[in-house]
C-alpha cells in the first residue's frame, strides 16, 4: 500500500508540474503564479486516529520567493471567560464572545514572517498568530487584548495553534514542500489551505485548497445522530445505562 500511495502522489507531482508548465506558456503574464496541491483532501477520523500528516507541494514561476502556507480550521464562535477570586472560591466573573474563530490554524514560511514582510502586509492577509481576524465583541481595548491573548493560548495549549513555524523546503527554488501535521483532536468540519507567494514583501499570487476533516464508521454514525435527534439519543442513552445498571447488579447477585 506504501509503494502504490507513492506511486499516487508521484503522479498527482507530475501532473502538477506539467499543468504550471502549461500555465507559462498559455499565459506569460502569470509569470508569478503559485501552483500547489496536498497529497490528500479528506482526513477520515476513525476511532483509533492519532493525528496524520499531509504533504504540500507546489511549484512557482520567476525568481526566488517566500513563500507562507497558512492552514485555517472552520469558523466558529467561542466564550472566553475569566476567573476571579471571591469570598476565597474562584468563580467566572467576566467573558467575551469571539466569533470567526478558525478551530485550527497552522503556519509554515520559508523564513520567519518578520522578514518576510510587515505588519501591514500580514494583517491584511491574517497571516501569523497575531494577525488571525476575530468577530471582536464590545470591548476596551485592554481587556479585549488580555481575552484574546487568552483565547489563543487556551487553543495552543490543545494543540490547535501551534506556536512554531512549520517549515517549508525549496528545491531548485521553484519547487516546495511541505509537511502539514493535523493533531488527534482536530476538529471535524472544511478547511482551507493558502499558499501565499511573496517578492519583495508583498504578496504577489495566492492559491487556496480546501481540506475536508471528516468523521467516519460506527463513531460517525452516533455522532450524527446524536446531533440530528438529540432528544431520542438522550432517550437512548439513558435506557442503556439503566439496562447495563441492571445487568450488573443481576451479575453480582448470582455471584
Amino acid at each position: 500500500m506504501r509503494g502504490l500511495g507513492a506511486i499516487f502522489l508521484g503522479s498527482r507531482l507530475a501532473l502538477l508540474l506539467v499543468t504550471f508548465l502549461l500555465l507559462g506558456l498559455a499565459r506569460p503574464v502569470w509569470a508569478q503564479a503559485v501552483v500547489a496541491d496536498l497529497s490528500d483532501h479528506l482526513i477520515a477520523v476513525t476511532t483509533g486516529f492519532v493525528g496524520t500528516k499531509l504533504l504540500m507541494f507546489g511549484a512557482i514561476e520567476g525568481d526566488a520567493a517566500d513563500i507562507i502556507i497558512v492552514v485555517r480550521g472552520p469558523a466558529d464562535q467561542v466564550v472566553v471567560r475569566r476567573k476571579e477570586r471571591l469570598g476565597g472560591i474562584w468563580v467566572n466573573r467576566h467573558k467575551l464572545i469571539f466569533g470567526g474563530v478558525p478551530a485550527f490554524y497552522r503556519l509554515a514560511s520559508t523564513r520567519s514572517l518578520d522578514e518576510i514582510a510587515s505588519n501591514r502586509i500580514l494583517a491584511r492577509h491574517g497571516i501569523g498568530l497575531d494577525q488571525i481576524r476575530l468577530i471582536n465583541p464590545k470591548a476596551e481595548e485592554g481587556e479585549l487584548s488580555e481575552f484574546r491573548a487568552a483565547l489563543i493560548r487556551n487553543k495552543q495549549r490543545l494543540g490547535l495553534y501551534p506556536s512554531a513555524n512549520g517549515q517549508i523546503a525549496l528545491l531548485g527554488n521553484r519547487l516546495f514542500r511541505s509537511d502539514i501535521f493535523f493533531p488527534s483532536n482536530v476538529p471535524t468540519g472544511t478547511y482551507n489551505v493558502t499558499v501565499y507567494l511573496l517578492r519583495g514583501g508583498k504578496v504577489i499570487s495566492a492559491q487556496t485548497t480546501p481540506l475536508i476533516v471528516s468523521k467516519i464508521g460506527i463513531g460517525a454514525q452516533a455522532f450524527a445522530f446524536a446531533h440530528r435527534h438529540s432528544a431520542l439519543y438522550g432517550v437512548v442513552a439513558l435506557a442503556m445505562a439503566l439496562f447495563a445498571g441492571w445487568l450488573a447488579g443481576a451479575i453480582f447477585k448470582r455471584a
